[in-house]
């Protein structure tokens, strides 16, 4: 065990001390949903603006305002929140877990299946609590429809329809920098997909995955550094289930954004869909034929449940749960669709010879 381990050993913690690294609007929603939960203390916040941290420091005036994410792990955290550029999630999360922290990161965890792997490795080793915002599945209708398709409410599930158009994309520069992002869109909403589709099937092994990407209306050419703004993939997973993706940045579609999830089965439907074009509003329904049966509608405030989920299992013990390995399955299909399947064998191999190494 290092130093940084032993003097935050493994326990069960009543109410957790939290740092917050990267406080941007999502940043600063999540670090507002656990403060107002009351279950863990915020003592460190950290953003590359100091006016930024400023305005979150005002949800938790007892925080201290930390230059950098060495400074927040020194003040002696038990749980670290990372809201920061894509590229920098692995490395972050990687650093603070070795020093001891508990971290619930930002999707994606990594910006390719081997860094997703790297972070799970590291947070097994230290045995540390990770968590990763797939706020999607918190949604009360997400888990009405997983609910449905668990209790074989409309029978085997034979094909899945996902869709994620936002009509604006994101307004940060280095969304749109391949080194930094990862990719476009399918990096930032089809992940979500991705997530929810292997999520409410019980994560069935994908075994083909195709896929068109497009940027500014043509196909995207690699080498380019240029991301999509468009996709659309096909997904083949065990037991005879075709997933087919579709999402997009700044797409005509006379609304915010279009936002779906539709499981189709051998005796009926159930999805879930926004509402007038909300980024939050969603309702969940079942169908049989033509007839339809309302499951879950709007209000709901999901927004922060995930991190709220997390901060109440850190609350509880700050050990490793496994099932967070499950995101690997969505960073290696997420690769697939970027073509990366080359890097995807490797790394395999290259894990099996460290796991042989680690047994001699």
């Amino acid at each position: 065990m290092n130093d940084a381990l032993a003097k935050h050993p493994r326990h069960t913690l009543a109410k957790p001390r939290i740092g917050f690294l990267g406080v941007g609007w999502i940043g600063r929603h999540r670090m507002q949903a656990i403060v107002e939960s009351g279950i863990a203390e915020t003592v460190a916040i950290a953003d590359q603006s100091p006016e930024i941290a400023a305005r979150a420091a005002e949800l938790a005036p007892d925080a201290e305002i930390a230059p950098s994410l060495d400074n927040v792990l020194d003040a002696g955290v038990d749980g670290l929140v990372i809201a920061t550029p894509s590229a920098l999630h692995a490395p972050q999360t990687i650093r603070a877990l070795r020093h001891g922290a508990a971290v619930f990161c930002q999707k994606p965890l990594g910006r390719t299946a081997h860094e997703v792997r790297s972070v799970i490795d590291t947070a097994r080793a230290v045995d540390r609590l990770l968590g990763v915002d797939m706020s999607y599945r918190f949604t009360e209708a997400a888990r009405r429809v997983r609910n449905v398709v668990a209790s074989n409410g409309i029978g085997r599930v034979h094909a899945v329809e996902m869709t994620f158009h936002n009509a604006y994309g994101p307004d940060k520069p280095w969304f749109r920098d391949a080194r930094l992002s990862g990719g476009g869109c399918v990096m930032d909403l089809g992940v979500h997909l991705v997530d929810l589709a292997l999520w409410v099937l019980d994560f069935p092994r994908a075994h083909g995955v195709s896929s068109r990407l497009h940027a500014r209306g043509r196909p995207l050419r690699d080498g380019t550094g240029i991301v999509e703004d468009y996709a659309v993939a096909t997904i083949d997973l065990e037991g005879d289930t075709v997933v087919r993706l579709a999402c997009s940045w700044h797409l005509s579609a006379g609304c915010d954004a279009v936002i779906s999830a539709a499981f189709h089965g051998t005796e009926g439907s159930a999805m879930l869909r926004n509402i007038d074009g909300s980024f939050y509003d969603f309702t969940a329904e079942q169908y049989c034929g033509t007839a339809c049966e309302t499951l879950a509608r709007p209000p709901d405030a999901w927004g922060g449940r995930a991190a709220v989920d997390w901060a109440t299992r850190l609350a509880g013990s700050d050990r490793f749960d496994p099932s967070i390995e499950r995101l690997v399955d969505v960073a290696e299909v997420l690769d697939r669709i970027y073509g990366r399947t080359g890097d995807i064998g490797r790394r395999q191999r290259l894990k099996a010879a460290a796991a042989r190494r680690r047994d001699h």
